[in-house]
């Protein structure tokens, strides 16, 4: 183990004083934006927004990145006359296999500032993932959203759309689409492409069953209206000003992340209507689906919806997949209709290829990571490998940097209030009492040395303080210190007495109470590590055992869905702002820990699953009050949400408030336009928000 004064001689003096700042100590207060409300609330109803000045300020608040950022360019005059392309797009074009780059973009491109400076053409960026289940990763680094985030995640920018409007006084938001734009194929991608999600994916029964809630408002779903080929409209019965946060977050995103769901606001209807009934014989489709090993047509629509498996569907994201994820490694190769261009007209992205390499768990990862065999990585990455990572810089030629993140818990154990497999198990872990003697009995500062180098800040589940969505003073500490007196009090006034060895016995005469904790391996940070040496610290300090069991993550993905895990592990990561995304705040949906059969309930609408009581339903009934309030005004409701989290320690928090997650960076020196720091969001989806297309290898 290295010492805290060995590492500060391995980081250096600089290193260490860089990393204080973006890890150690505390950011100043933030307040919420000044230069403009937010779209919404900008002009009176029934006044539409002009869609060239789209960007539209939340308030989402973030600490102020370092360093220069990419940017989107919303001045139509700024658009650039001139296109250009990637050499091996140009050799294509030659060859006859691809039309000029002129016929390819959109009459109006997304047109984005770089970082630094207009990069160079070519290169295959080398990553990491973990298996199947992470899609995720290549997800963040594509962001297909109709309306995205800019790099500091406090103001919604164009993406695949140009713009919106708000109008009939928030009721109805008109999307506006680039005209000329294509799908990967080459294909026009138009509003017709939106009116088939909505009609034949979200409104058809055996695609969804439960529709998602973030089509209502009051208890009453939208309707969508395509207004002419590249216009269409959302309206709902109230004004819904949540709805544009809603679609430019992971709550909604993008084909890419959410085909697989049937969702994501729009699909390639060209290419998916083969698969679906309406326009293909159900007979037909049942064979393909049964000859594919699928139960049914819905479940094999999916799966050709998901561009990480199947390969043949189209995207608009800056790369599309020439390789599944379901093998050794995945491959993503540039799309050669993407929509964007960087200030000088060079269609983007600048990187020809990305290759994933299959790293089984996350000690691999991070020895190829020392060793230089990724370009840039910014996942899956340990706070704990850091002396070795600096230690290896200049030998592998990589910078090791730090991207701070303002969520409470980058471990926190999501105690399911929905559990019904063990009765008596389910009654602890639905008592509060219970849960917080459980968070008094861990000592926050040993696994802040241990694990975080003490670079984190120990505490419960609440964001940082500095944050807009804050849960108030001393919310990262409630119930979240060491007390081991206290603890153990409240265990013996609940009638858990300790048996002759010491563990606390269950009340049902059943023996011992054995708690079981379940985790990931191949993950962000070590989670099973963390985990033990939890279950340590509540076996001696307060006589709880539990067991820590280490699954697949696709495997935890099923049994957190089928309501089977007591405890799951998993960091609180989008709870510095529970709107855009909630379910690691609440009960939000099938994937939220701490209740996803209550998540069933609240997304079908009381049709499916478990309605939640008390504190867990009125933070549901908060957040749908939210949705209908102008953003300004939703500031104290999602700090009450947070509150409600905190004050009832669903999610037992360890440490958090830094780098750890998603935040150490491995640089090769030849990378360019990386900015020096960026928030770590989960709306923003990092690095999404640092514009990976823009990214390029400088030799």
């Amino acid at each position: 183990m290295v010492s805290r004064r060995q590492f500060v001689r391995l980081i250096g003096i600089g290193g260490v004083a860089a990393l204080a700042a973006a890890c150690g100590q505390p950011a100043p207060p933030i307040t919420a934006p000044t230069a403009a409300p937010p779209a919404a609330a900008q002009k009176p109803a029934d006044t539409p927004q002009p869609a060239a000045a789209t960007a539209t300020t939340s308030t989402t608040a973030a600490p102020a990145a370092s360093g220069n950022l990419p940017q989107v360019i919303t001045d139509a005059s700024r658009t650039p006359k001139q296109l250009k392309e990637a050499p091996m797009l140009a050799e294509q074009v030659k060859a006859g296999k691809l039309p000029p780059v002129e016929q390819r973009l959109p009459q109006e491109p997304l047109v984005l500032q770089p970082t630094n400076e207009v990069g160079k053409y070519g290169g295959n960026w080398r990553m990491a993932f973990t298996g199947p289940a992470d899609k995720q990763n290549m997800e963040r680094h594509n962001h297909d959203h109709l309306i995205y985030w800019d790099a500091k995640v406090e103001t919604i920018v164009p993406n695949v759309a140009k713009g919106w409007e708000v109008q009939d006084g928030g009721k109805t938001i008109v999307i506006k689409l680039r005209k000329g734009m294509k799908w990967s194929d080459g294909q026009p991608f138009t509003a017709d492409d939106i009116l088939f999600w909505y009609e034949d994916l979200f409104l058809n029964d055996d695609l969804n069953p439960a529709r998602a809630s973030f089509m209502s408002i009051g208890g009453q779903f939208g309707t969508v209206e395509k207004i002419d080929d590249y216009t269409a409209a959302f309206k709902f019965a109230q004004p819904y000003y949540m709805f544009l946060d809603q679609i430019a977050s992971l709550a909604v995103a993008g084909h890419m992340t959410e085909g697989v769901h049937a969702m994501g606001l729009w699909a390639p209807k060209h290419y998916m209507k083969q698969f679906h009934p309406r326009y293909t014989d159900m007979e037909i489709l049942n064979q393909q689906a049964k000859a594919a090993n699928f139960d049914n047509w819905a479940s094999y629509f999916k799966d050709r919806n998901d561009t990480s498996h199947n390969v043949d569907c189209p995207t608009t994201a800056p790369w599309h997949y020439t390789a599944p994820i379901t093998g050794s490694s995945t491959v993503m190769e540039r799309n050669p209709y993407y929509f964007g261009v960087d200030t000088e007209g060079n269609q983007l992205p600048y990187i020809d290829r990305i290759t994933w390499t299959l790293a089984e768990n996350l000690e691999v990862a991070n020895l190829r990571a020392i060793a230089g065999e990724y370009d840039l990585q910014v996942r899956h990455m340990d706070i704990a490998k850091l002396p070795a990572f600096k230690e290896n810089e200049k030998k592998a030629g990589y910078t090791v940097g730090f991207w701070k993140w303002l969520h409470g818990a980058d471990a926190g154990l999501f105690v399911n209030q929905n559990y019904d497999g063990d009765p008596e198990i389910a009654r602890w872990l639905t008592n509060k009492e219970f849960r917080i003697a459980l968070s008094l009995g861990i000592d926050r500062d040993q696994l802040n040395e241990v694990f975080w180098l003490g670079q984190g800040e120990p505490g419960g589940p609440a964001p940082a303080e500095s944050t807009l969505f804050n849960a108030g003073p001393g919310s990262r500490k409630l119930h979240s210190t060491l007390d081991p007196k206290q603890a153990n009090d409240i265990l013996d006034k609940l009638g858990l007495q300790k048996g002759p060895d010491g563990i606390r016995m269950r009340t049902d005469g059943g023996g011992p109470l054995i708690l079981t904790v379940t985790t990931v391996g191949a993950a962000f940070v070590n989670w099973t590590g963390i985990s033990e040496m939890v279950a340590q610290q509540w076996l001696k300090n307060i006589g709880v055992k539990a067991n820590v069991e280490q699954v697949e993550r696709s495997l935890m993905t099923r049994r957190l869905n089928a309501n089977e895990l007591q405890i799951r592990v998993w960091s609180n990561d989008g709870s510095d702002n529970p709107f855009t995304y909630p379910p690691h705040a609440m009960a939000f949906s099938h994937d939220s820990g701490i209740g996803p059969a209550s998540g069933d309930w609240f997304q079908s609408g009381g049709k499916l699953g478990k309605k939640p009581e008390g504190d867990l339903l009125k933070q549901l009934e908060d957040f749908e009050k939210a949705k209908g309030l102008p953003a300004e005004e939703r500031v104290s409701v999602g700090q009450e949400i947070n509150r409600l989290m905190a004050e009832n320690v669903w999610i037992i928090g360890t440490v958090g408030v830094s780098p750890a997650l998603l935040g150490i960076v491995i640089k090769k020196n030849n990378m360019g336009n990386v900015p020096d720091q960026v928030v770590g969001s989960t709306p923003g989806q990092t690095p999404g928000n640092a514009r990976p297309e823009q990214f390029y290898f400088k030799a």
